[in-house]
């Protein structure tokens, strides 16, 4: 099932509860002492950030699991997101042992970025998402030009998100899946697991044939809206089909086009026709999935530097800005980002 850790931070005594949990992660995940200790390191780092330079936010915790093909152990990815009023200067804060708090270890997101596997931030007058993967077996490569990031997040705090995303790759085809088991809890997380395991078995065939191959595997749980997005890198087309209430939203040459699922339900009622839709992929193409956690008409960020960032950081943001205390949410949420790589980009 998916675990996550979603912690508010909002005073002293949470900093610890972040701790506990980045090395309950690595543990889960397999990750040895050493790289287990850097987890431990950046995720206080952050913590401690939230509370000095934030006035609070909120830390989430959880795993990103690499194909099966790969045959190692998943990554924890720490992400810390708030409210606050940014970083004034990112090149410093950025700068190895930088402080501005005597309450810091003093490690700095400089650290932070030396010791992860992975570490990107973005930081507005809005606030400041940044993230951290811990990865024991090194540096993460989705394929040519590409890069992929997500976050899921549980209802309530729950330790089981019912939401699951993934990526895998067959040749020139990298398949990215979206999926959210109807309703909550374990046995949605039963229904939306089911659905990464046939993606695995499943991804070199065609966007629709995946999704009826996942019809029949999940027909023994309670049934998951699916979105599968398919990009073959040889000829820079991307193909998307959906099952259920599953966003899709794709940046392309300077705009933005919403993705559309067909109705249904995949394990419980299926399409006769699933359509599918292809688009060219461009050197500056993004494709953001969601589940129904994130309101319908989520605005697309305006700064368009963000999407230079890593995807995780770009799901993150879109997630924290897409939710307001007037619109509470209701159900898991997940956001996943399929991206050209454009760090070469970065302003």
């Amino acid at each position: 099932m998916t675990r996550v850790w979603d912690i508010p931070v909002h005073d002293s005594t949470r900093v610890r509860d972040v701790r506990v949990a980045a090395e309950a992660a690595c543990l889960l995940a397999g990750i040895d002492p050493h790289h287990t200790a850097l987890a431990a390191l950046a995720a206080t780092e952050l913590a401690t950030n939230l509370l000095k330079h934030a006035g609070g936010g909120r830390m989430v915790i959880g795993l990103v699991d690499h194909p099966p093909e790969e045959a190692r152990p998943a990554a924890v990815q720490l992400t810390a997101l708030d409210h606050g009023p940014g970083i004034g200067d990112v090149s410093a804060a950025m700068r190895d042992g930088h402080s501005t708090s005597d309450a810091s270890l003093g490690a700095g997101l400089g650290t932070c970025l030396r010791i992860s596997s992975a570490f990107d931030l973005y930081s507005t007058h809005r606030g400041t998402v940044a993230v951290s993967r811990i990865d024991q077996d090194g540096k993460e490569k989705v394929g040519p030009a590409l890069r992929t990031g997500g976050i899921n997040v549980p209802l309530a705090h729950d330790e089981h998100s019912g939401d699951a995303w993934c990526w895998t790759r067959s040749g020139a085809l990298v398949t990215v899946m979206l999926a959210d088991g109807l309703g909550h809890g374990a046995k949605a997380a039963h229904a939306s697991d089911t659905a990464v395991g046939e993606l695995y078995r499943a991804a070199h065939l065609p966007v629709a044939e995946i999704l009826r191959r996942m019809h029949l595997a999940l027909r023994i749980t309670r049934g998951a809206a699916v979105a599968v997005a398919q990009l073959d890198t040889d000829g820079g087309e991307l193909t998307f089909a959906g099952v259920g209430n599953i966003g899709a939203r794709l940046y392309t040459e300077g705009s933005w086009e919403h993705l559309v699922s067909h109705p249904g339900i995949v394990g419980a009622q299926f399409p006769a026709t699933v359509p599918v839709r292809s688009r060219t992929w461009g050197p500056d193409s993004l494709l953001v999935l969601h589940s129904d956690g994130l309101p319908s008409r989520w605005v697309p960020p305006e700064d368009i530097d963000l999407l230079a960032h890593d995807p995780a950081v770009v799901a993150a943001t879109i997630l924290r800005d897409a939710s307001s205390p007037a619109s509470p949410v209701r159900d898991d949420t997940c956001v996943a980002v399929l991206a050209a790589d454009r760090s070469d980009r970065r302003p």
